[in-house]
């Protein structure tokens, strides 16, 4: 009786703390979720951005008036505010005086632009350089943007530990070159690590790295790409490999920036990381982007 007794006070301690450990797993998930979104409605998240100009050799007037290259949401009280000048494949922003930019919180001072870094705002507005292939472009953000304020949070599949998966890691000898196509069609190589191999509904599946920090950037459509998840595909960061082995936690997988503005320049899933087997884990679809 006592034996007894023991094995049931023990199976309730096991299963207590099974209860427990999955209560704080998803609870974990849920927080990095909130964070996520968070991140999404931030004056410089992707709700934000609400234009994308690709500038031409010479002056490229910057401004609210509709004959603006760069044109500026009517709610900034500037027609005329200066302009782009595009010169030898680089990029200065020239002011006029009393437009009012500033960088940094600072009055702005005429230089040339590092691409994707360098900020500068005019009122409530930022612009932002971005090269794309050959392409020299001018992306702006708007907190006031239709996208934010039609915003009604971010939709996920309910958590499962079942797409918290370990992979195996496989390195490549030679450092073997991935190529990137983003949805202009411009096509970047890009070096891969290695690739990760695991079983998911009796399917083996395999999915090409790519660095990012210091670790890995999966970029993968799957069974319910189109369906449920976002058509072309979605992303997920891992940690680095340890002893030959990558967690994969899908339930972190994210849509690109694409499903949330027209003026994102989305990498597509490279050969091969185009899955067969349905994850159900991440983030959902949501209504169609502006």
């Amino acid at each position: 009786m006592k034996i007894l007794l023991g094995l049931s006070i023990a199976a309730m301690l096991l299963a207590t703390a099974f209860t427990s450990d999955d209560a704080s797993y998803r609870s974990k998930i849920l927080d990095w979720r909130k964070a996520q979104e968070a991140d999404l409605k931030k004056p410089e998240g992707w709700l934000s951005v609400s234009g994308l100009f690709w500038l031409s050799a010479g002056e490229n007037p910057v401004g609210a008036s509709d004959d603006s290259k760069v044109k500026l949401p009517a709610s900034v009280g500037v027609a005329h505010a200066g302009s782009f000048v595009l010169e030898d494949d680089q990029v200065t922003l020239e002011p006029h005086p009393a437009a009012g930019f500033t960088e940094g919180g600072k009055p702005f001072k005429s230089h040339v632009l590092r691409a994707d870094s360098e900020r500068v705002a005019i009122e409530h507005v930022s612009l932002q350089l971005i090269r794309r292939g050959i392409r020299v472009g001018v992306r702006m953000y708007d907190p006031d943007s239709k996208a934010h304020k039609d915003f009604r949070g971010m939709k996920w599949m309910p958590v499962d530990e079942k797409y918290r998966i370990e992979a195996k890691f496989v390195p490549y000898t030679d450092r073997k070159v991935l190529q990137i196509t983003n949805v202009l069609g411009d096509v970047t190589p890009v070096g891969s690590p290695g690739y990760v191999t695991f079983a998911l509904d009796g399917q083996e599946c395999r999915l090409e790295a790519q660095p990012e920090g210091g670790g890995l950037f999966f970029n993968f459509s799957d069974a319910t790409s189109g369906k449920t998840t976002y058509p072309v595909g979605r992303f997920l960061d891992a940690p680095a490999p340890v002893d030959g082995v990558v967690t994969l936690d899908f339930n972190q997988a994210t849509n690109p920036p694409c499903a949330w503005t027209a003026y994102a320049t989305c990498p597509l899933p490279p050969a091969g990381n185009h899955l067969t087997v349905a994850i159900k884990a991440g983030e959902l679809a949501h209504h169609a982007h502006p």
